[in-house]
């Protein structure tokens, strides 16, 4: 069982290998341990719009869902080590949670509400970003806010598939042992964490397509933010929100780079 759980965090996150458009490298350069952050492209392809987003969606479904066919073996460079965070998290939730982190009431609200107002932000963002692109024609601003938008719907989707599946107990339940496969979870189980992918894919969306380190510094940090005070409020395990982070950043990232991946090829196609 132990096994089992230590692995789930690697298949889970195998679902989001970046593994059908390959990003290209210069000449005699190396593939980087993660993924390459795409270019923001002003002008890009006509595809993203308010009305073709649910065909999007479905395109990214069915990405997500066939992407462990496609994994390659340099994704073991960020698979294994993330594999190895995950499987010490899940063998210290219940000390973390009983010993550490601390079960005052007053705190742990605090905690829910400092994650609510952060998560609340990082959505608020790309619907502000997708008015002014809308307002002043910016076309990448437009682009940006509906990617973003897909990015975290497409989270929400696996993030309510994987709990309907691991069925997880939440951390006031039978003193935080986090038992897996237990039908009185349900849909609310703990695992994973739905602020920690929403927040995740949010920003790893916008600063993909604004890639300044200051915007990425602000939009990482609330997300960091959000994931620690979902576990301060003993509301998630660590487990939860680490492996919610990691798949959230890697569907808001996969959802931009094969955008920029889409449009290059349009690009080309036109050229020619």
């Amino acid at each position: 069982m132990r096994l089992f759980l230590m692995a789930v965090p690697a298949l889970s996150v195998c679902m989001l290998a970046p593994a059908q458009e390959p990003a290209a490298h210069p000449a005699g350069t190396g593939a980087a341990s993660l993924p390459d952050a795409p270019s923001p492209q002003p002008s890009a392809s006509d595809d993203v719009t308010v009305r073709s987003t649910p065909r999007n969606l479905l395109h990214d479904q069915a990405a997500i869902w066939t992407s462990p066919a496609h994994a390659r073996t340099r994704d073991l460079k960020w698979l294994l080590p993330l594999a190895a965070a995950s499987g010490a998290a899940f063998a210290t939730d219940r000390h973390t949670m009983t010993q550490v982190v601390s079960r005052d009431p007053s705190f742990n609200q605090a905690s829910l509400d400092t994650s609510n107002v952060l998560t609340g932000s990082l959505i608020a963002v790309p619907v502000a970003v997708f008015g002014f692109g809308c307002a002043r024609q910016d076309e990448h601003a437009r682009q940006a806010g509906i990617l973003t938008g897909e990015s975290m719907v497409d989270g929400i989707v696996v993030d309510e598939a994987l709990k309907l599946v691991f069925w997880r107990e939440r951390p006031n339940v039978d003193d935080a042992r986090g038992h897996f496969f237990q039908s009185n979870a349900g849909a609310d189980s703990s695992f994973p964490s739905t602020h920690s992918v929403v927040a995740w894919s949010a920003a790893s969306a916008l600063a993909a397509e604004y890639p300044s380190h200051w915007t990425q510094f602000m939009l990482y940090a609330a997300a960091t933010g959000v994931s620690l005070t979902r576990v301060m409020g003993q509301e998630h395990f660590p487990s939860d929100v680490l492996v919610g982070s990691s798949l959230g950043w890697l569907i808001g990232h996969n959802v931009v780079r094969h955008h920029h991946h889409k449009s290059r090829e349009q690009g080309v196609a036109n050229r020619e």
